[in-house]
């Protein structure tokens, strides 16, 4: 038997993606090469959807007149070539789920900062009464949500990897923050492939749409002076509007939509009625995120809420857990789990939220990182360098001699305990890794909850700190 539509992959998305299709009458297939969740296989075999695990059915998928394809699953795998050189059209769930909905679309992308501008994006527009969903990297699939599609707007928090198979979607507000080299491996590792890859999220915007994204940051500044978009732009800045962005170039709009100045967040307004939200007043902590609430704070006045829906909305806020989230202060020292910061630009930001010393937990699976861009501030804040995985040399070559003092630990609990015992009343513990968490974990999540537990267990008393560096650091104590 052959099918109209394959989908490759059940999790969420995919399993969203094969209830929307036999919702809507289509003949659809699911395939995992893996085995598929418990969870899953329950809602698969109640809507009476075809499905395998543990392995593809090559000959059946060919046949296939179009395929939904977890994002997962990198385009240069062999079925995946296979269905290209076919000429069998492979797209995301997004791009699936797109075409059974009039709703419209807040899609939010960029190396960092995501989630916590998605979720935030999303707490606005709903603590505001808009029938809203929130898809992509979060929530439930947009698929899923479709079959009922009873939300009026749609917040999306979307991947490069994503944006790679969506071609007729079409942002209402699309949102780019920031571009850093990120996933390399997937675009051969030529930087340019993902930087086109993030741009599409202006792909099929028109003049009514809008286009929010970061006014300092060169790399994007010069990639829209050759690929102007169509849409209204907006840019958000570090700066105000009578200085020049940090990177030495003006935007290509006249001023800036939202800037920092003087501890406080600037919405400028042509009506010269500007409203503005102070720094300390926030729910989220460091620069990084002052760029994260102006990007949500421009993407919802976009969509229509007022300036006291915003105010009202945002002290209720509260980010996703391994965002710099604060676990636990013991004997002075307070622990922070960024388990998030897979990158290296997102370790920046991150010890740029601090003044205090720092005892830095860092380490994975290296990406290819290039650590020169952290290197003053390491040398500057951190007096401690904590190395969890089970490769450090890149980590101990690039700050061997900026650091007083570095210890190799193999899990999260080994590096808990090395960081208290280096950790001073008044420092800040950070696990902020700057690299991917396979060695050890099977995702940033568990590499954050494992060092949440860790805390936790030493706050009761379970675990103390290793007494041989104790003894090392401080010979004159018993």
């Amino acid at each position: 038997m052959s099918y109209k539509l394959v989908i490759l992959g059940a999790g969420e998305s995919g399993t969203g993606a094969a209830l929307l299709a036999a919702a809507k009458g289509l003949p659809v297939f699911v395939s995992d090469a893996g085995p598929i969740a418990a969870r899953y296989k329950t809602e698969l075999s109640n809507a009476d959807i075809p499905f395998e695990e543990n392995g593809h059915s090559e000959g059946l998928i060919m046949q296939a007149e179009e395929v939904v394809k977890s994002p997962g699953i990198p385009d240069k795998a062999p079925l995946v070539k296979k269905l290209h050189e076919a000429g069998i059209p492979v797209i995301s769930e997004l791009e699936f789920a797109y075409r059974f909905t009039r709703a419209k679309f807040i899609a939010i992308t960029g190396s960092n900062g995501k989630t916590t501008t998605t979720l935030l994006t999303y707490h606005l527009m709903k603590e505001a009464g808009r029938k809203t969903g929130l898809a992509g990297n979060v929530g439930f699939s947009l698929a899923r949500q479709v079959i009922a599609d009873e939300a009026d707007w749609y917040v999306l928090e979307i991947s490069s990897f994503q944006l790679d198979g969506m071609f007729s979607f079409k942002a209402d507000i699309a949102v780019l923050l920031n571009i850093t080299p990120d996933h390399l491996d997937r675009y051969d590792y030529k930087f340019e492939n993902y930087i086109a890859s993030k741009f599409r999220i202006t792909q099929n915007q028109s003049p009514a749409d809008t286009f929010i994204t970061w006014a300092d940051s060169t790399l994007i500044s010069n990639y829209l002076a050759k690929h102007k978009p169509q849409a209204k732009s907006l840019y958000f800045s570090f700066g105000n509007e009578n200085q020049d962005a940090a990177s030495g170039q003006r935007p290509h709009e006249t001023n800036h939509a939202a800037y920092l100045s003087n501890g406080s967040l600037i919405f400028p307004a042509e009506a010269k009625t500007g409203f503005e939200l102070h720094t300390n007043d926030l729910p989220l902590r460091g620069p990084h995120n002052n760029l994260n609430v102006m990007a949500a704070v421009l993407a919802v006045k976009a969509a229509g809420l007022s300036d006291v829906e915003i105010s009202a909305a945002l002290p209720s806020f509260r980010n996703a857990p391994h965002r710099l989230e604060d676990i636990a202060t013991i004997n002075g020292v307070r622990y922070v789990n960024d388990s998030k910061a897979t990158n290296v630009d997102s370790v920046k930001y991150a010890l740029g939220s601090f003044t205090e010393p720092l005892v830095l937990i860092a380490g994975g699976k290296d990406k290819g990182n290039d650590y020169t861009e952290i290197e003053q501030a390491v040398s500057k804040q951190v007096k401690a360098l904590v190395c969890m995985g089970l490769d450090n040399s890149p980590l101990i070559k690039a700050f061997g001699n900026r650091v007083p003092v570095i210890k190799e630990t193999g899990s999260a609990t080994e590096a808990v305990q090395a960081a208290a015992a280096l950790a001073a009343p008044g420092d800040v513990v950070l696990l902020s890794p700057a690299c991917a968490s396979f060695d050890l974990f099977k995702n940033y999540e568990d590499r954050g909850d494992q060092f949440r537990s860790a805390v936790l267990a030493m706050k009761a008393g379970i675990l103390s700190a290793e007494p041989e560096i104790n003894q090392a650091l401080n010979p004159a104590k018993p």
